[in-house]
């Protein structure tokens, strides 16, 4: 899958399962390169109306006719789909189909750096151990499992990308300190990466130009930062004040706030660099936030460089 004929040529046809947010971003990424993109949502109707095609995928119906062909003709599949108790849920309605499809070369999934158990701060990178416990991580590594095992199957390439927290146009601090929605909530010594969604977006795409076998990924940023740094720098940015403090075990934060305070790690993204060829646009929350703040002024780009 890693010789010369296959490097950098992207598959002609994409298939999204589960184009929300990301993967909307990713799709517009793609079109501009000229891909063929389709995806699937739960409810097309109330999907925006951005050109994009979506086929609905409900666990409660039967896959229409046109999606089957969709993935008839897909050269790679991308699911963002959150996962259940018993893995993905997308995987099990179309499993049949995926594994009939002629054209398959690529499958992806997007997973969480939730399938670290807490480090107390410490690294991790593609060779730590996967150790969750808790339900959340232990329902991605299911998930990662079962795409892994489709693709060995096949004999095609096949893509996990564990993320840490997404932001960008549309979900930023900015946003929610401009709606009033801004949790300031503390926990000292506790650091999270991030990734700004177009980061994700061209991480993807570098995978798609250099399929291998059982790729695992872990793309952030450079500066794993505490979340009250950076809803500081938000406010300096914007303007606003900052929200009252709250500490990260509050009784009167939701049990869900709470968990994710939880766990402490820092991601160590040099390898997947290094395999992908790849750099992310934004290297810390502080060009990120700059370039969405510049955007909402009304003088950003339209669209960042694309690989």
């Amino acid at each position: 899958m890693s010789d010369t004929t296959q490097a950098n040529a992207l598959p002609a046809r994409v298939l999204i399962l589960g184009m929300g947010w990301s993967g909307c971003v990713l799709a517009t990424h793609l079109r501009v390169l000229g891909v063929h993109v389709v995806g699937t949502v739960r409810d097309p109707a109330s999907a925006p109306h951005d050109g994009l095609l979506r086929h609905q995928l409900r666990a409660d119906a039967t896959p229409s006719t046109a999606l089957l062909d969709e993935i008839a003709q897909a050269e790679a599949v991308l699911c963002s789909v959150p996962p259940d108790a018993e893995g993905d849920p997308a995987l099990r309605l179309l499993l049949p189909a995926l594994q009939a499809s002629p054209a398959l070369r690529w499958v992806g999934y997007l997973s969480s750096t939730s399938v670290y158990a807490d480090r107390a701060g410490g690294w991790v990178d593609e060779r730590s151990a996967a150790d969750a416990t808790e339900a959340a991580g232990v329902k991605r590594l299911r998930a990662e499992a079962q795409w892994r095992a489709l693709a060995e199957e096949r004999g095609i390439a096949s893509a996990v990308f564990r993320l840490p927290g997404l932001y960008g146009p549309g979900r930023n601090a900015l946003l929610q300190l401009a709606q009033g929605r801004a949790r300031h909530v503390v926990r000292p010594g506790l650091v999270f990466n991030r990734l700004h969604v177009d980061d994700l977006a061209t991480v993807v795409i570098a995978s798609m130009r250099r399929p291998c076998v059982d790729g695992l990924y872990l793309p952030a940023d450079d500066e794993p930062a505490p979340s009250q740094e950076v809803l500081a720098f938000a406010a300096q940015l914007g303007g606003f004040a900052m929200p009252p403090a709250v500490a990260w075990d509050d009784p009167a934060l939701s049990p869900t706030l709470r968990r994710f305070y939880e766990s402490n790690k820092r991601i160590d993204s040099r390898g997947t660099r290094e395999a992908l060829g790849w750099e992310p646009r934004f290297p810390t929350y502080r060009e990120g936030l700059e370039d969405l703040a510049a955007a909402l002024a009304g003088h950003g780009p339209a669209l960042p460089p694309l690989l």
